[in-house]
């Protein structure tokens, strides 16, 4: 076992500017310490996140950038204080790693919503270090924010719920929603949707699956097992529709209007956003009163809900949809995301990949 005090260069796959373009990037890992995990990377998912910051769409991005939060690997060297990993076991990590510990937020096992989470890549560590992310050879995590993959599930197939899989299952775990029975709605059928669709469906719900084409009706309904498919546009079958669902969980990233979907919701429905968009929402208000009807937002999960979902996953035997690529492809993945052509998840083989040509 090496020190834990010695920098390592690595490479990874970095963002230079807005356009998005991603080519190889060497940089030093921070220091490691006591609780700190070093993982080598095994693969990493491609998150529609990855693509706005990449294309600094939300107005934030600092570059050079390493994307990648949907990040399995094994653990390679622990530090003194590592109590929950040991050398060799396979492990996850998200969107966070770091948080203040002491709000409310913390204090709660809430700590996606800490104001001082620090997020797995363009941000910065407490030492002003930069945080980079999975598309690379390594990662040095706090083990509070690492995850340990459960025996038996493929790490390609894992990697996607490290997002995607935990910002379905959190609000249905946090508003009550896992009981058999109840009637639920996916909009959007994208890497959150499909997966949205699989844990619905083995929570034992009614799935209808909502869409602005009729293009993916066939893999919702005999692949995925949704129980019934809804095209926005189609007036009539909206209107029949009407007062029907419990809940929708909105995975759409882009702008889109609300009002549609509000009138699909029974008493007390709840509309649970889970798409970064970066422009205003707009609905009038009697489509929430006279319904006594909730518009909520949900972001990612928890690490122990993360934990728990894994488990929900390992076994309930649900795995994601995905397309493997090497990491000289992930141009071309992210391409092919914008324009939503991929069933449902790009995930990249960083191992298997070439990272510096």
């Amino acid at each position: 076992m090496g020190s834990l005090e010695t920098e390592r260069t690595i490479t990874g796959w970095a963002a230079r500017d807005p356009s998005g373009t991603l080519s190889p990037y060497t940089y030093t890992l921070r220091n490691t310490g006591p609780d700190d995990v070093f993982i080598k990377v095994i693969c990493c998912g491609i998150c529609h996140t990855d693509l706005h910051q990449a294309k600094n769409d939300l107005g934030m991005s600092n570059y050079p950038m390493v994307p990648g939060h949907e990040v399995v690997g094994e653990v390679v060297e622990v530090g003194s204080d590592v109590t929950k990993f040991t050398v060799g076991e396979i492990v996850g990590v998200g969107c966070v790693v770091g948080c203040c510990r002491n709000c409310r937020s913390c204090d709660t096992d809430n700590e996606q919503y800490c104001l001082k989470k620090i997020w797995s890549y363009n941000d910065v560590y407490t030492d002003g270090k930069p945080t980079q992310g999975g598309f690379a050879g390594s990662m040095i995590v706090d083990q509070k924010f690492v995850v340990k993959i459960p025996d038996g599930m493929a790490a390609e197939q894992v990697a996607p719920l490290l997002c995607a899989g935990v910002t379905v299952y959190s609000p249905l775990r946090h508003f009550g929603l896992m009981g058999s029975g109840l009637r639920g709605g996916i909009l959007g059928l994208g890497g959150v949707g499909h997966m949205g669709v699989k844990m619905a469906k083995a929570m034992g719900h009614h799935v209808t699956v909502i869409s602005s084409s009729d293009k993916k009706k066939v893999e919702a309904l005999e692949h995925l097992g949704a129980d019934e498919y809804l095209v926005s546009s189609d007036t009539e079958g909206m209107q029949k529709a009407a007062d029907s669902l419990d809940y929708i969980i909105d995975t759409v990233p882009v702008f889109h209007p609300l009002e549609p979907y509000l009138t699909l919701l029974k008493l007390d429905g709840k509309l649970i956003l889970t798409g970064v968009i970066n422009t205003p929402l707009q609905f009038v208000s009697p489509m929430i009163m006279l319904g006594r009807k909730s518009i909520t937002g949900s972001f990612i999960g928890s690490m122990k809900e993360t934990e728990d979902m894994l488990k929900f996953c390992k076994e309930k035997d649900l795995t994601s949809m995905i397309e493997v690529v090497k990491m000289d492809y992930i141009n071309t993945a992210m391409e092919r995301l914008e324009k939503n052509d991929v069933r449902y998840r790009f995930v990249v083989d960083v191992a298997g990949s070439k990272l510096d040509q």
